[in-house]
C-alpha cells in the first residue's frame, strides 16, 4: 500500500493485492446528505468502479451504458458499510465524505482490496481534517481491513486470485476490526456445500490474514485514537 499516492487529494492510496492494483480515495464535501440535514450528523459513502482493461477483455464504461450493474451497486454498498462500521459520523458535524475506489487491474479480491486500501485514505483524510482544525481527533475508533478465502481442490486458500476463485468449490469474503469482530461475512458454495469444520478453517485463515494486513495498516497511518 502507497499512501498520498494523488497529490490534490487528502487521502489517497495505490493497495495491491498480488496482481489486484486498486485507487482509493478519500474527499470531503460541505454538505451532508438530504435525510441527515439538521441532525448535526455527517455522512460516508462510497463509489466502485473497474476500468475497461483492468480484466483480460475489454469492459465497456458503466457510464457508457447509462447504468451500474448490480455488482457495482452491491460492492460500492459494502465499502461504505465497512467504513460506517467504526467511524463516529456525529464527529466531523453536517459533511460528506465520499470514498472513491477504481480498479486499474482485477485478479480477483477487488472489493476486499477496496475496504483495505479505502479505510487507509478515510484515516488520512481525517489527519488532513484534524489539521485544518474541522475536528479535534481521528473519529475512528478501530481499524478495518478485509480479505477473500476459498476451498480450492479441498484446500482453504486465502486471497484468491482470478484462477483460484474461477475454480473454487466455496468463495468467501470477511470483513473484520483490528479487534477481531466482525462487520461483513459473505460466504457462497459455488460448487457443492461446505462443512461448518470448513467455515471454521476458513474463518481462522482470514481472521489471520485480516491480522496482517491491519498491521500494515498501522505502519503507514500509524496509532488511531477515538
Amino acid at each position: 500500500m502507497v499512501n498520498h499516492y494523488l497529490h490534490n487529494v487528502p487521502g489517497s492510496v495505490m493497495v495491491e493485492f498480488g496482481n489486484t492494483k486498486v485507487l482509493c480515495a478519500a474527499s470531503l464535501d460541505e454538505k451532508t446528505a438530504a435525510f441527515l440535514k439538521n441532525t448535526g450528523k455527517g455522512w460516508l459513502t462510497a463509489e466502485y468502479s473497474m476500468l475497461p482493461m483492468s480484466t483480460q477483455t475489454r469492459s465497456t464504461r458503466e457510464s457508457v451504458r447509462g447504468k451500474q450493474g448490480g455488482r457495482t451497486h452491491e460492492i460500492q454498498r459494502l465499502i461504505g458499510r465497512s467504513l460506517r462500521a467504526v467511524t463516529d459520523l456525529t464527529a466531523f458535524g453536517e459533511r460528506t465524505i465520499y470514498i472513491d475506489c477504481d480498479v486499474i487491474q482485477a485478479d480477483g479480491g477487488t472489493r476486499t482490496a477496496s475496504i483495505t486500501g479505502a479505510f487507509v485514505a478515510l484515516v488520512d483524510l481525517f489527519k488532513h481534517m484534524v489539521g485544518q482544525g474541522l475536528i479535534s481527533q481521528i473519529p475512528v475508533r478501530d481499524f478495518v481491513s478485509a480479505v477473500s478465502v476459498g476451498i480450492v481442490q479441498d484446500q482453504v486458500l486465502l486471497d484468491l486470485e482470478y484462477e483460484e476463485d474461477s475454480q473454487a468449490d466455496v468463495d468467501m469474503n470477511f470483513v473484520m476490526t483490528g479487534a477481531g469482530l466482525f462487520i461483513e461475512v459473505q460466504g457462497t458454495a459455488e460448487h457443492m456445500p461446505f462443512s461448518l469444520g470448513q467455515m471454521n478453517r476458513m474463518t481462522a485463515l482470514a481472521t489471520e490474514g485480516i491480522a496482517r494486513i491491519i498491521a500494515l495498516q498501522k505502519q503507514i497511518v500509524g496509532e488511531i485514537r477515538s
